[in-house]
């Protein structure tokens, strides 16, 4: 597993909490162990370029995923073939904007903006309310299951995103 951190910004990251998380989501998902995947952190100029470039929006949102190869989760007797998951960019300044409406902190906004683009990454969708709630079930899952070991968690909510 190759995954690169990063960080373009002032704002304090964690690299190794994003691995840490990144990997579990990969084991969780049966992706080959040499999947590859770059996870990039930027202000809000550079995410309102690329928000703008490619979906034709304006300003900065909080994650974007590029995906490389269409790679897709495996199962448990068979692995996802190797490849380049992708690239996923998040905005600390957009997610603590976030974090401080849901009352978590904003590491605890991006460990939850990782794994959503991840699942993205994978094909995952909310755009049909179905989709949503099978996308929004499994990011919650993820995320709580790779907080039960950890000594900070998160709080969310059963529409799986933070609990306020």
């Amino acid at each position: 597993m190759s995954i690169e951190v990063n960080n373009e910004t002032t704002a304090k990251i964690d690299a190794r909490e994003f691995v840490d998380l990144a990997r579990y989501v990969f084991d969780a998902m049966f992706l080959h162990p040499a999947t590859e995947l770059s996870i990039t952190f930027v202000d809000e100029s550079a995410m309102s370029d690329l928000h703008e470039e490619w979906m034709d929006l304006e300003g900065p949102t909080d994650v974007m995923s590029f995906p490389m190869d269409e790679l897709r989760e495996g199962s448990e007797g068979e692995l996802a073939p190797e490849g380049l998951l992708g690239d996923i960019v998040i905005c600390p300044s957009v997610a603590a904007t976030q974090a401080r409406i849901a009352g978590h902190s904003t590491e605890e906004e991006m460990l939850l903006l990782l794994t959503h683009g991840i699942l993205h990454l994978l094909g995952y969708d909310h755009v049909e309310p179905e989709d949503e709630r099978v996308m929004f079930t499994l990011q919650r899952k993820l995320l709580l299951t790779f907080l039960a070991g950890r000594t900070s968690r998160v709080g969310i909510s059963d529409t799986g995103g933070p609990r306020p």
